[in-house]
């Protein structure tokens, strides 16, 4: 009777706890949506609380009449897409040689690889190099600088080494080169770990606006997050005419914005969940 009362007070005081944290985490992005929902002079006066008050999508056809949002919202899409496809390529076949013990210069090249988290270059040379290659004003100096993370690649290398090596044995038997194991059984066999460190690349490349703000100098090329960057820093969008044609409140606006930006998000996350969680006790796992 005891232990069962300390794990009912225990309980109780776990929810109480998750569910104040679940309540600060969801209620500013649930205040973000109903705002963007609302009318303007409810939005001005802080009538705005839990739930809309004068329903309307004003504020997101607003939004979507501005040719800045949509060609930034299409540009963020591309480049999401290109740089986490890349990082998923190179990441996957540079796990592969390092996660074999027979694979020659495998301490030397891992402990390169380590030292990157310690040693960091800055900003200032990797611009410099971005430069002289002549990636500037193109998604190339977005994608090819970050095309392997170092802790994306150490999580896939320890996935791989827990795989069985009974099945690359048999297929080097069998005649198999070792191109073909990768991208035929091995690769196939780590969609859980992909999908895993691939939400991790996706997140990074659609929240990404530093590097986009000063490697991108076409405000054509901006993805959605250095527009809706702009808007929440100097108060108004590039286009200077939209709020005043709009005469809708910027917190609107802004809401909105941030609203569509998360969409892409809430959409492939409940998707990719489930590998996420697998992928993740995998890598942890003994094969």
């Amino acid at each position: 009777m005891v232990g069962a009362r300390r794990l009912s007070v225990f309980g109780v005081v776990n929810a109480l706890i998750l569910a104040c944290v679940a309540i600060a985490t969801l209620y500013p992005v649930w205040y973000i949506a109903v705002t963007s929902l609302s009318d303007t002079a409810s939005v001005v006066q802080g009538k705005v609380l839990l739930f809309p008050k004068g329903f309307n999508f004003d504020a997101y056809a607003e939004v979507l009449k501005n040719k800045l949002i949509p060609r930034a919202y299409l540009n963020s899409v591309y480049y999401t897409s290109l740089g986490t496809f890349i990082n998923l390529l190179f990441t996957a076949v540079a796990a592969y040689p390092l996660s074999q013990r027979t694979f020659f210069g495998r301490r030397f090249f891992m402990l390169a690889i380590v030292l990157t988290m310690f040693l960091n270059p800055g900003i200032i040379p990797t611009y410099l190099v971005v430069q002289k290659l002549g990636l500037t004003d193109s998604v190339w100096s977005l994608v090819l600088p970050n095309a392997i993370w170092t802790m994306e690649l150490i999580i896939l290398k320890s996935f791989y080494e827990n795989m069985s090596s009974q099945i690359r044995e048999a297929a080097l038997i069998d005649g198999a080169s070792e191109t073909r194991i990768l991208f035929s059984i091995v690769i196939p066999l780590s969609k859980p770990a992909l999908a895993s460190i691939g939400l991790f690349y996706f997140m990074g490349h659609w929240n990404s606006f530093f590097l986009p703000l000063i490697y991108l100098n076409d405000k054509d090329m901006y993805p959605l997050q250095v527009v809706l960057r702009d808007m929440l820093i100097f108060n108004t969008e590039n286009d200077a005419g939209l709020v005043d044609r709009a005469a809708l409140a910027p917190q609107a606006l802004k809401n909105a914005t941030i609203v569509l930006s998360m969409i892409p998000v809430l959409l492939i996350y409940p998707f990719a969940q489930k590998y996420f969680a697998k992928g993740v006790m995998l890598g942890a796992e003994k094969g």
